[in-house]
């Protein structure tokens, strides 16, 4: 199962759930859900998590220019 990065828009996997356990796999999920401190919440694959800035409070209008 996969569901789009909102900061790049790749298709991120999320691991676990019915589909790992009848292909017998374990894959991680390739990114996570953050609540930002304007109050939205975005979910974000690991690369876009590394480019978001860590000098100051993150809101979604960083994540729109990722």
């Amino acid at each position: 199962m996969a569901r789009a990065c909102d900061g790049c828009g790749d298709p991120v996997n999320i691991g676990g759930g019915i589909g790992d356990f009848w292909s017998l796999t374990s894959e991680q999920t390739g990114g996570m859900t953050l609540e930002l401190v304007d109050g939205s919440e975005h979910f974000l694959c690991r690369d876009c998590i590394g480019r978001l800035p860590d000098d100051s409070d993150v809101t979604a209008e960083d994540i729109d220019d990722l």
